[in-house]
């Protein structure tokens, strides 16, 4: 999706004249309604230019490049089925009606994944044309389309083009959208023709946004400032395999007996350390000297942080459920699957729902399948077609690694001893209302882009960083490189078709091995009463002693990536005897079976674990369930951290009567997260300052809120501190970026304290005329009730009978770009909501919450479906808005409220049901 919406703003610290809210940068329009008067104004848009845009959806028009007529059903909720008799027919209308749709949304996103938002939004979007200029996903999605798609994809991609040109064609941009007429009035951008290279760029920026553990590899380095080796690995714990199951129990990896043995003769899996001139080691927080790399990965993480996002929250809080139930357990007979993925949210949906039908499969026409798809992309994402359906989760393998590179003069950097010279490009960036600015872009020989070069505070850090004695002089500075799998070529469009039409478990298998970026987990279930699951993707090797946790030397080949894992050799499942597959981000296998590390920063599994609960006691003594009952687990919003601490703080001796009156709200609480809860609405702000106290006043500056300063010791001193030696430093992140989340690797966290009872985080600072205590557990709990307590007094009056969360626990829904900075009038025809949602971080029912920046909704269930294997007509599913992008149509948000309240839509597959579903019937003729 383009920007994400959700964000705050606010000023960076020591960076004068740095533009407010990071990522809501498509800042435009300031004196729109200063030139236009108001009332007449807001008339002539209601009428006359928001009318102007809205889609034909009934008669026929005639289109130039079509073979046959094309029929476009739409159903009460405005969505699409098309019928067409040629595989070219059919995604030509895709591309077509997506357009009516969907234009401006898609020609925002082709110009952040081009790094071209400056020719759309003016200066305010050099900053980040630049750094994407430098990942340059336009030039490798142009490689892939020259050089490594089939000629069917590209032929297909070729009639998804013409079919939005065709919709383009003699439209002015008021013609198009509500946005465009915006625009007019400070910028004369005219949108230009679609290109088939625009829908495989869209597959970077999916990628880019669930890329893996890029953020948690700066996240540890950063704290190196403050935290020392022990303290860091305290905050990122093990997976608990022996608790919370991995997805693959009974598949590939018992049948993998070959050890993979790296070029020094090593399993990828040996943790043994190797000295590398920085002080790091496999499986260490440390990294490189802190006054290197930390001021590099600061400046690192604002360039990214700035960036808008495509479908997350900038790689923070990704997530997903899917899971699939073999016929044996369900009332049916058949398989029955549940996907909902935990993106932004963001208005539109990033998700469109579509059916694309061939009225005769054959070599001709081979395509009959439904689902979920991108605006901008041919093909259905996530779906089913008649035989088969599949859901996705990501992954989280690791497949970024940062390189620090020794810089030699402008021109070079260290590697092996040697300088070599960067691969360089110039690239110009052409700015709306202003003049172009040229860039040059630097790589390393093997395709690093040098990140650091696009923030002048990292080139200043790199001229003075200082290493360990080892690593090479300091000379000409350091710089910050990228090391990604989605920067080479690949063919994950490919795979979008092949599974679109896979039939059985081998052909999905075989279109599953071309799918190599993003890593997403894929879980199957066909007709035939066969489940199974798949990792695919480009996932690297690495040397003895590196497992991609920390920042690397660049200037060592022996960090160079060793190869990639064979697609025989990624683990997989197929008809388990147990019954079912469940992915929700957790580890994929068990460490200790299977001979390569995918990654070191799984999710840790509390919705994956409460998942496989609910299905077992569902199906223990003979159950068996049902299309609602997999609709119902998506709903659950049962909090795993609040079983842990509840039963605590209910014993608790609280003096404050007001504090006492809050603590009984847990004592019959059930542990759900009902929007009308107020014991979840005290317990998650009883959580939230626990993780303030405990670990948020004690990380460094660059992970805390921004704006929220501290006095804090100075770093790097010895002896005893006295007050008057502290420093104030303040938070520099947005707030739904911040740590501590919350999320489940800090349940974690919590979960492996809790019987250390006098640990250093449960050190409280004093505070006016509550007294802290030192390393004392309950202690700090008491304070976090105590302060949970009158922070929710603010916010939602003293009397308790008033709390919910859902007063707290609020979705808003912003338009992309005009929504989040345009002028208010704009916000508010284009905005929408509140809706108060139940659920939670790390619940089934995952709408997420930053609990370093407050409560409200961050990511969500971006979709839900569940797909009856029996009766495909018989499948439900739900989107979070609706199908149009144009802010007054019918179709804007009329499934949210449905969605809000765990409702799922009919969803007809069939001819005949989707016949009887039509509402309106578009012929597009030749």
């Amino acid at each position: 999706m383009p920007p994400n919406t959700t964000a705050t703003s606010g000023d960076k610290p020591g960076k004068s004249g740095r533009k407010k809210g990071r990522k809501a940068r498509l800042i435009v329009l300031v004196l729109v309604l200063a030139i236009i008067g108001g009332i007449a104004y807001g008339a002539y848009w209601s009428i006359s230019t928001v009318r102007a845009s809205f889609p034909q959806t009934k008669g026929s028009i005639t289109l130039e490049g079509l073979t046959g007529p094309v029929d476009v059903k739409r159903d009460g909720y405005g969505i699409p089925q098309i019928y067409a008799d040629s595989d070219e027919d059919l995604f030509m209308a895709q591309g077509y009606v997506q357009a009516q749709d969907r234009f401006y949304e898609m020609d925002v996103r082709r110009h952040m994944t081009s790094g071209r938002l400056s020719e759309m939004f003016g200066k305010s979007q050099v900053d980040n044309d630049e750094f994407l200029r430098t990942l340059g996903w336009d030039r490798v999605a142009k490689e892939e389309y020259d050089s490594k798609l089939s000629a069917d994809t590209k032929k297909y991609l070729q009639a998804y083009a013409k079919g939005v040109n065709a919709y383009l064609k003699g439209k002015d941009g008021a013609d198009i959208s509500l946005e465009y007429a915006a625009l007019g009035f400070t910028n004369d951008y005219k949108p230009t023709e679609w290109t088939p290279v625009d829908s495989v760029s869209w597959l970077k920026a999916m990628a880019w946004d669930l890329r893996g553990n890029m953020q948690d590899e700066i996240d540890r380095a950063l704290m190196t400032s403050r935290l020392g080796p022990a303290q860091i690995a305290e905050l990122y714990p093990q997976y608990p395999y022996d608790r919370n199951q991995a997805i693959v129990q009974e598949g590939q990896y018992d049948e993998l007996t070959k050890t993979f043995e790296q070029s020094d003769g090593q399993s990828d899996s040996d943790d043994s350390s190797t000295g590398d001139g920085t002080g790091t080691s496999s499986g260490s927080s440390s990294s490189t000297d802190g006054s290197a790399l930390q001021g590099q990965l600061s400046g690192l993480y604002n360039a990214l942080d700035d960036l808008p996002t495509a479908v997350g929250v900038n790689g923070n809080g990704i997530g997903s459920n899917s899971w699939v139930v073999a016929g044996t357990n369900t009332i049916t007979g058949k398989p029955l699957l549940a996907n909902d993925p935990h993106l932004s949210a963001s208005l539109p949906s990033v998700w469109y729902q579509m059916g694309l039908h061939c009225r005769a499969v054959s070599s001709k026409c081979q395509y009959d399948v439904s689902g979920y798809t991108f605006a901008g992309m041919p093909g259905v994402i996530i779906g089913h077609n008649q035989t088969v359906s599949w859901g996705m989760t990501n992954s989280g393998v690791d497949v970024t690694d940062l390189y620090l590179e020794k810089l030699s003069g402008d021109d070079g950097y260290q590697y092996d001893g040697k300088v070599k010279p960067f691969v360089t490009r110039e690239e110009t960036i052409k700015v709306a209302g202003g003049e172009s600015k040229k860039i040059v872009v630097r790589q390393t020989e093997d395709g690093m882009p040098l990140l650091s070069d696009r923030d002048d505070e990292l080139v200043d850090v790199g001229k003075k960083a200082t290493v360990d004695t080892a690593a090479p002089d300091r000379g000409d500075g350091y710089g910050v490189a990228l090391k990604w799998t989605a920067l080479e070529a690949g063919t994950s469009m490919d795979a979008v078709f092949e599974m679109d039409k896979a039939k059985d478990w081998d052909s999905f298998r075989k279109a599953a091995e071309d799918f190599d970026v993003p890593s997403q987990n894929l879980v199957y279930a066909d007709t035939s009463n066969h489940i199974g699951y798949q990792l695919p993707g480009h996932i690297p090797t690495r040397a003895k002693g590196v497992d991609g946790s920390i920042p690397a030397p660049g200037w060592n080949s022996k960090y160079k990536w060793k190869g990639s894992i064979d697609f025989d050799e990624l683990p997989y499942e197929y008809d388990p005897a147990r019954g079912y597959i469940v992915t929700a981000n957790q580890a994929v296998v068990d460490k200790d079976k299977y001979p390569y590390t995918l990654t070191t920063d799984w999710g840790y599994g509390a919705r994956s674990q409460r998942i496989t609960d609910l299905i077992k006691g569902k199906i223990k003594g003979g159950g068996k369930i049902s299309t609602d009952d997999m609709r119902q687990m998506q709903l659950d919003d049962d909090s795993e951290i609040a079983k842990l601490l509840v039963p605590v703080l209910k014993k608790l001796n609280l003096d404050d009567p007001d504090v006492r009156e809050a603590q009984k709200l847990l004592e019959n609480w059930d542990f759900t997260q009902d929007a009308d809860s107020a014991a979840a609405a005290y317990f998650n702000a009883v959580w939230r300052n626990i993780l303030k106290l405990a670990f948020g006043n004690k990380l460094p500056k660059e992970l805390r809120v921004e704006d929220q300063c501290l006095w804090v010791d100075p770093v790097n001193t010895t002896g005893p501190v006295d007050d008057t030696d502290k420093v104030r430093e303040c938070g520099e992140r947005d707030a739904d970026q911040a740590q501590p989340d919350g999320g489940d690797r800090w349940f974690e966290v919590v979960r492996n304290l809790m019987t250390k009872t006098d640990s250093d985080w449960w050190t409280t600072p004093d505070s006016g005329t509550r007294p802290g205590a030192t390393h004392d557990r309950d202690k700090l709990f008491e304070r976090a009730m105590i302060d949970a307590r009158w922070e929710l007094t603010a916010k939602l009056g003293k009397d308790i009978d008033t709390w919910s969360w859902g007063r707290l626990h609020r979705l808003f829904l912003k338009n992309q770009t005009l929504g989040t900075s345009g002028p208010g009038f704009l916000q508010y025809i284009l905005n929408r909501g509140p809706w108060k949602l139940g659920g939670g971080e790390a619940t089934v029912n995952a709408t997420g919450w930053n609990a370093a920046g407050g409560y409200g909704v961050v990511w969500v269930p971006s979709m839900r479906m569940v797909v009856n294997l029996d009766d495909l007509d018989k499948s439900k599913w739900i989107n979070l808005t609706g199908a149009s992008g144009h802010a007054f149509s019918a179709h804007y948000t009329d499934q949210t409220s449905k969605w809000a309240d765990g409702e799922l839509l009919d969803w007809s597959f069939s001819k005949k049901a989707v016949d009887d579903s039509t509402s309106d019937t578009l012929v597009l003729k030749p």
